[in-house]
Order: structure tokens, then C-alpha cells, then sequence
């Protein structure tokens, strides 16, 4: 007869038996993993059944505050720094064993304002047109490891405006400060947008209560997102942060790496870098991209 009863230590080692006739190798490595480091928390916590039922709650409410433009999964698994882990995961194993002087760009979070379907647009746009902000002139190059230029490498950029508001946060706004753009011959990109600046994550759901609980900060520092991808090269999703912004040291999705820190230079109206005349001031950043060729 089947055992009935379990203590505390033999349920754990049941409910793995229970994967036996799992078919999928890998996805029965992660569950015997995941039920196995669940049941160590809560003996290590000793967890009570109020608790318990509290985090449920807030799972359920976190389900709840999803929708097309919101994903608080996302905002949750990116607070807990468990998205930047995956994503350092990610990268070394692209990296794979290679060693060399020129090492590829930083990976960091997507975030949860990543929106499919950009527009395309022509090197040089401004794709930040009637949004507040400082006037950013961005420019660089694309290449693999070895400083061979791209050709046709896409740029997805996003972010926010001038006051730290993403579109997908408004009403009926549409797509603002976003553009799919693809390098020259020579690996280049340009393009107008605005300097970014810091901004608090959603606080007005459960991820915001819990932050307030564990004495956290919303914030996070100034960036630009970029999605940087070229045929025979892995893709890196990053982003590039404002090298005088608040909260560098205390990103609260724990995204951001010094190789991804820029200055954004001030320059007084007149000529800018690509032949346009600014009858105001504006900030210029550069930054060249450097992607891990797939199978090398």
C-alpha cells in the first residue's frame, strides 16, 4: 500500500517521486528543483498558514493587475533582481568560454514597457517628436567582437519621455519614443530622442505595496532601452543609463553595469553632428555595440 502520511522532510521527497513519468527531461529538472527549494524555504522560515495564504493573495492580485500594456509578473520578477540573473545567465552562456581583449555589450532587463511593432524608421529621425525632453542626439556603431562593422544591424529602441512616462502608461497615446533603425555600410547608427530621465516603477499595485513594505525605493536612474540584433550574431537587450543620474547605485531592478553608464554631453545651440542646426542646447551620446557571433 501507497504511503498515506508524510512528515515534514519525506513529503518533499514524495512529491518529486511523483515526477517519474515525466517525459520532458528538462522541464522534470526544473520541477524537482523548484518543489525541492520551495518546501527548504518554507521549513526554513517555518512557514505559517496565514502567510502563506497572504502570498497567495498577493499572487492573485498581481495576476489582477495585468493587461495589454501591464505586466506586473514582469515588474515583480524584475524587483526581486530574479530578471537581471536570468539575464546574466543568458549572457554567459553566449559568452561561452571566450576570452579576449574587446568583450561584447552588457545585457540588462527588457522591463515591462517593451512594445512590439515599432514603427521603421530612416538613420537620422527624431523619434521622440512632440514628448517633453531635452533634445539627445544618440550615435555609434554596431560590430562583432573584433570591430567589424555590421551592415543592416536593427536598433529597437525605447523609452520614456521627458518626466520619466512611458507611452504604454497613458491613455490612447499611441507609440512615442520608439523606432526600429538599421545601421549603414559602416556599422552607423543616429537618431534624435530625448535625455532620459529617472522615474519610480508602478508603485499603484502589489509590487509598489510590497516595495514600500521592504523599506525600497522605487526608483530607477535615467536610461534608454535598445534591443540591438544582427544576422549570425547573438542579440543583446540593454540599455544605455545617464552617466549623472540619481539612483545609479540603487537601480531597483538592479540593472545597471558600468560598461552601460554614458556621458551625454551638452552642447550649445548651432550645428549638430549630423549637419542639423539647433537653435537650442542639446545632449549628444555615443555608444558602439558589440555582439557575440552565434556558434564562434
Amino acid at each position: 500500500m501507497a504511503q498515506l502520511e508524510y512528515d515534514t522532510k519525506s513529503l518533499t521527497d514524495a512529491v518529486i517521486a511523483r515526477l517519474a513519468d515525466c517525459q520532458d527531461p528538462r522541464f522534470k529538472q526544473v520541477m524537482t528543483s523548484l518543489v525541492r527549494h520551495l518546501h527548504d524555504f518554507a521549513r526554513d522560515v517555518d512557514l505559517k498558514g496565514p502567510e502563506w495564504f497572504q502570498a497567495i493573495e498577493f499572487l492573485t492580485a498581481c495576476g489582477k493587475a495585468c493587461d495589454e500594456k501591464r505586466q506586473e509578473f514582469i515588474l515583480l520578477s524584475d524587483t526581486l533582481g530574479l530578471s537581471m540573473l536570468v539575464v546574466a545567465l543568458e549572457h554567459a552562456r553566449a559568452l561561452g568560454n571566450r576570452t579576449g581583449a574587446t568583450p561584447p555589450t552588457d545585457a540588462t532587463v527588457q522591463g515591462p514597457f517593451y512594445w512590439e511593432g515599432a514603427p521603421d524608421v530612416a538613420l537620422g529621425s527624431d523619434i521622440a517628436q512632440g514628448i517633453p525632453g531635452e533634445p539627445a542626439f544618440y550615435s555609434g556603431r554596431v560590430t562583432d567582437l573584433e570591430g567589424k562593422p555590421l551592415e543592416n544591424a536593427l536598433l529597437d529602441v525605447w523609452s520614456g519621455d521627458g518626466d520619466g512616462i512611458y507611452d504604454m502608461q497613458m491613455a490612447d497615446a499611441g507609440m512615442r519614443a520608439r523606432a526600429r533603425i538599421r545601421t549603414d555600410k559602416e556599422g552607423r547608427y543616429w537618431f534624435w530622442s530625448i535625455r532620459p530621465t529617472y522615474y519610480p516603477v508602478p508603485t499603484d499595485g502589489p509590487v509598489g505595496v510590497m516595495l514600500g513594505k521592504m523599506g525600497r525605493h522605487p526608483n530607477r536612474p535615467g536610461h534608454i532601452h535598445m534591443m540591438v540584433s544582427a544576422p549570425g550574431h547573438t542579440p543583446v537587450t540593454t540599455h544605455l543609463f545617464v552617466k549623472d543620474s540619481p539612483y545609479l547605485d540603487s537601480d531597483a531592478v538592479f540593472g545597471v553595469r558600468e560598461s552601460l553608464i554614458v556621458e551625454f554631453e551638452k552642447c550649445p545651440p548651432g550645428k549638430a553632428p549630423d549637419g542639423k542646426q539647433m537653435d537650442k542646447p542639446y545632449h549628444a551620446a555615443h555608444y558602439d555595440f558589440r555582439l557575440i557571433p552565434q556558434g564562434a
